[in-house]
């Protein structure tokens, strides 16, 4: 099996901040101090993964960020014994005194404060001898470092607004004040595009690692969010055609398919590798920590927190593959043979990032990895940015390419821009069900109220996470007189 998730050698308790204030503190077995550390390859390799590490925390994609997004979506309902905390995402009544909110927040301020501990020693790096590390591998461990802090703030900006623009490691404790969302975007911007002109490319990179099509498909999207059509599609046809999509849909979900044709960035887990600080590591990353809780989480006959909703069922054409595909409903088979109920009598279970096409029952953790960036969702982000170029038998074609897959019935060419733009609305929901897409797109098309209104969101106050309670108390530059709208 591919080593995924890639250990911190030197840094295995790369201890940072208890909030993104506070200074970084390294600490290792060789007692390395920053300013020496920086000398080989190995150093070098070990202080970029831990970047890496804040993708795999209980705060972001081990646990607590599938359920808000697939939650505030509502392409989960939720069981009875389904967490209070995790409910709360499901009627709007999350506050800024969220557990799950505040770890989201520190989970990437601690990437970025890693992150920052890269970009911030170029000139350190620059001086370990060429016949050491090449230049071209310098230049591209910094690279991933920027990829990963324009990741990290893209996940910030957008749930929070105004976020602390964090680019050097903090002299003091008394925090950062809120920077302009353009500021941040516009570093975002600047870090993908540094990226993307050293990374290297899929076919010689590491599995697992952050490649030149992850920053050009990000740096498109982040575009795309902006309404920045033009330069969306030119970021993007830097990769068209790079990609394919698997020929099986599912093969999308499973572990033994990771990092196929279609994907472009995932987040590793691998649950051979050990996961002793599962608990203990929520936001900092730091120890074994390389495994998920969704099978658990969302499995018919494990924990069953959550099912998909009637509403997301309901949006797939008859006939459409992709819905046995990412659905179980009585009667399917799966790896315990026929199923004849499912927990809670309810109508459907996930079958996505589930372990049950190969056993019976989750364990309590899962190897999948999670697939954040996939060539699908290009092509319909493309077919977004041609349609609003006013090019709809451009958009056409890419939707047709990720319906022909699934041999869905081809969208006919003369349609109109309104006609296109439903159709994608309709095939990113059912094309990328339970991925953590559904509740931003609606926002960023101005339709969540349309959509979510019924379930308690307020338009005006619910596009947004509120700033954490924990943040405001000990961020002398941010006061309750900041917090966001209607929190």
């Amino acid at each position: 099996m591919i080593r995924k998730k890639i250990y911190i050698v030197l840094l295995m308790s790369f201890a940072l901040l208890s909030s993104c204030e506070d200074d970084l503190e390294l600490t290792n077995p060789t007692e390395l101090s920053p300013e020496t550390f920086f000398e080989n390859e190995a150093q070098l390799r070990s202080s970029v993964n831990a970047v890496y590490a804040n993708l795999q925390t209980i705060g972001t994609y081990s646990r607590n960020l599938f359920y808000m997004f697939d939650n505030m979506a509502h392409e989960n309902l939720g069981n009875p014994q389904l967490e209070a905390d995790k409910r709360i995402f499901l009627n709007f009544s999350f506050d800024a005194s969220s557990s799950l909110i505040t770890n989201y927040w520190d989970s990437f301020y601690r990437g970025i404060n890693k992150a920052n501990f890269v970009i911030g020693n170029q000139e350190k790096i620059s001086e370990i001898p060429t016949s050491v590390v090449s230049q071209e591998m310098k230049d591209k461990y910094v690279g991933e470092a920027k990829f990963l802090r324009a990741l990290y703030y893209f996940h910030l900006v957008t749930r929070f607004g105004d976020v602390p623009l964090i680019t050097e490691i903090p002299e003091d404790g008394d925090g950062f004040p809120r920077a302009p969302a353009e500021d941040v975007y516009a570093q975002i911007i600047q870090d993908l595009e540094d990226a993307s002109t050293v990374l290297l490319p899929k076919a010689t990179e590491q599995a697992g690692r952050a490649t030149r099509g992850a920053a050009y498909a990000l740096l498109g999207k982040v575009h795309l969010y902006r309404e920045n059509y033009e330069e969306a599609l030119n970021a993007f046809e830097n990769i068209y055609g790079l990609y394919s999509l698997e020929d099986d849909y599912f093969d999308n979900f499973k572990e033994e398919t990771e990092h196929g044709p279609e994907s472009i960035f995932e987040v590793s887990f691998d649950d051979d590798m050990g996961n002793s600080e599962f608990w203990w590591s929520s936001v900092t990353g730091a120890g074994p920590n390389e495994v998920s809780l969704r099978g658990q989480d969302y499995g018919m006959f494990d924990w069953f927190n959550v099912y998909p909703s009637d509403d997301l069922r309901n949006e797939f054409e008859d006939g459409d593959p992709r819905y046995e595909k990412s659905f179980y409903e009585v009667g399917d088979e799966y790896a315990g043979g026929l199923i004849e109920e499912i927990s809670l009598d309810r109508p459907a279970g996930w079958r996505k990032y589930q372990n049950y096409y190969k056993e019976p029952n989750e364990d309590l953790t899962s190897g999948i990895n999670m697939r954040i960036i996939r060539y699908a969702d290009v092509l319909l982000m493309m077919a977004e940015a041609a349609n609003q170029l006013g090019d709809q038998n451009a958009a056409i074609g890419y939707i047709n390419e990720v319906r022909d897959r699934v041999d869905m019935p081809l969208l006919e060419t003369g349609m109109a821009k309104e006609e296109v733009f439903e159709a994608i609305v309709h095939e990113r929901k059912v094309e990328l069900a339970g991925e953590q897409v559904r509740f931003p797109d609606l926002v960023r098309w101005g339709r969540a109220a349309e959509f979510l209104a019924p379930f308690g969101f307020q338009e005006g106050i619910h596009e947004v996470f509120p700033i954490p309670e924990t943040e405001i108390s000990s961020n002398n530059n941010i006061g309750p007189e900041d917090q966001n709208p209607g929190y």
